[in-house]
């Protein structure tokens, strides 16, 4: 009898077309796995997960191992909730989302063996869901100290899957190359789920350091990059460049893409950077198509299957309502948030309209409340960067006694061409540049330039720790 899982239906038509061909390569390009390994590993597994109830939750926490989509399978066919977690993460973090997600066990890594082994939390843990049973739970930042969890089904992942590979162009003739962690909602969706559901083989990598990042797309010949801001960052200060026949897509998604990244990147390698959209709640959302890069924060057009809607109208930026059947079903124990469910998903970002897509400016909860004026922080950036020599510019609110909060900013110098050192920057003079085009209350007290702006492994920049950071 056919499983009616959505992914496993799929993989069930990739396993007979594509049994014996490569699905997973090392880093050297040796093939890791094929297609028919791959459900062997899954047999096995399931084998190690016997004695689980069906709904029970198997965090994992394994890294860019070559097992994840054994792994991934042998839970769906045992009706295993599986909950990724990154290695990143802090034994509080990772503590704090086993139990919001109620999980019975984990599978962690040996970071030094390369192993990975079950580690049991709950003895006979048995967690009763509302049918149907979900598939996965992806976590995002909450409120509150601890994380909220996402509830997906099969069908949810499977459509953002194809979304994906049907806008960005997508085939099993393509070879994804994967050093983004699988763990995360951005590596999942673009590395494991079109592996499983599509047959698009990948490379898996465990080093991001950027010379073993360039080494490795030449070695192995990938013709798909998914990366994020921080780490193309990377990769154009890097001297001695190898020759990339085989790349002809780069994403990027994490973060916004500053301009003057892609085009130096473009300069560099040859290569145009796609922008990428999505949220953990609802997968992609807009995708840049042509990247032309003439257009700072621009996302792009809806992604092929997703409905983008602007709520207000009259605003000069507005939050958005994506309708996709990618959307996850909820938050967990939250039944009635307003924000996701039933196909439809409210990012805190702000939008406005550009040409026949969107560009981001800013977030709602980044909005810089000066003695009752709202700052939109995208502004005040937006004026830094035209200032010579000026790379990269955040926007911030700090704690003030008199005001609520006051404007502050960072600022990264540009390098010179010729010398390679650092433009040279004047704290008067940016105060004075902002002073010519800015009302009074957007300009900032105080511009902070430094080297490089903090920024989490997923290339996010936090302004409230950097409000912190600066008080």
């Amino acid at each position: 009898m056919k499983p009616k899982d959505a992914l496993l239906k799929r993989w069930e038509v990739i396993l007979v077309r594509k049994g014996d061909a490569p699905a997973i390569f090392n880093t050297a390009g040796d093939v890791a796995r094929t297609f028919r390994q791959i459900d062997k590993g899954a047999q096995d597994f399931e084998s190690r997960i016997d004695n689980f109830h069906s709904g029970n939750v198997l965090a994992v926490q394994i890294g860019n191992h070559e097992d994840w989509p054994s792994v991934l399978i042998a839970c769906l066919r045992r009706k295993v909730v599986v909950l990724p977690l990154e290695q990143s993460i802090s034994d509080q973090q990772r503590d704090a989302a086993l139990k919001v997600c109620n999980a019975g066990a984990a599978l962690v890594s040996n970071m030094t063996s390369g192993s990975y082994e079950m580690r049991s939390l709950f003895v006979d843990y048995f967690m009763q869901w509302r049918l149907p049973i979900p598939a996965l739970f992806k976590l995002t930042s909450g409120t509150t100290t601890l994380p909220r969890a996402i509830s997906f089904g099969s069908e949810q992942l499977l459509a953002d899957c194809d979304q994906i590979c049907n806008t960005m162009g997508i085939s099993d003739v393509d070879l994804n190359f994967g050093v983004i962690p699988v763990s995360h909602s951005y590596g999942f969706s673009n590395l494991l789920t079109p592996l499983v559901a599509r047959g698009v083989p990948m490379v898996l990598s465990r080093d991001r350091t950027p010379r073993a990042v360039l080494d490795d797309l030449a070695r192995t010949n990938a013709s798909v990059f998914p990366g994020m801001p921080v780490l193309y960052q990377a990769l154009c200060e890097m001297e001695k460049i190898p020759a990339l026949p085989k790349l002809r897509l780069c994403i990027s998604a994490g973060a916004p893409l500053p301009i003057t990244i892609a085009r130096e990147f473009r300069e560099k390698f040859g290569l145009s950077i796609h922008s990428f959209y999505g949220a953990s709640e609802c997968g992609g959302i807009c995708y840049d198509r042509e990247a032309k890069l003439e257009i700072e924060g621009f996302i792009g057009a809806p992604m092929s299957g997703v409905d983008v809607e602007i709520i207000n109208s009259n605003a000069e930026s507005s939050q958005i309502r994506v309708r996709s059947a990618a959307a996850g079903r909820g938050y967990l124990f939250e039944p009635d948030n307003e924000k996701l469910g039933s196909g439809v998903f409210v990012p805190d970002d702000l939008l406005v309209g550009e040409g026949a897509g969107f560009k981001i400016v800013g977030r709602i909860s980044d909005v810089i409340n000066v003695a009752g004026k709202k700052v939109n922080p995208a502004e005040i950036e937006e004026r830094l960067l035209d200032f010579p020599g000026v790379r990269q510019a955040v926007a911030f609110g700090r704690e003030s006694t008199v005001r609520n909060e006051e404007v502050a900013a960072c600022v990264v110098a540009d390098t010179e061409p010729s010398t390679g050192l650092r433009t040279t920057l004047r704290e008067n003079d940016l105060l004075e540049f902002c002073r010519g085009g800015l009302s009074g209350w957007q300009v900032p007290k105080r511009i902070f330039i430094v080297d490089s702006i903090p920024t989490n492994e997923r290339g996010k920049i936090s302004r409230r720790e950097l409000a912190k950071r600066f008080r």
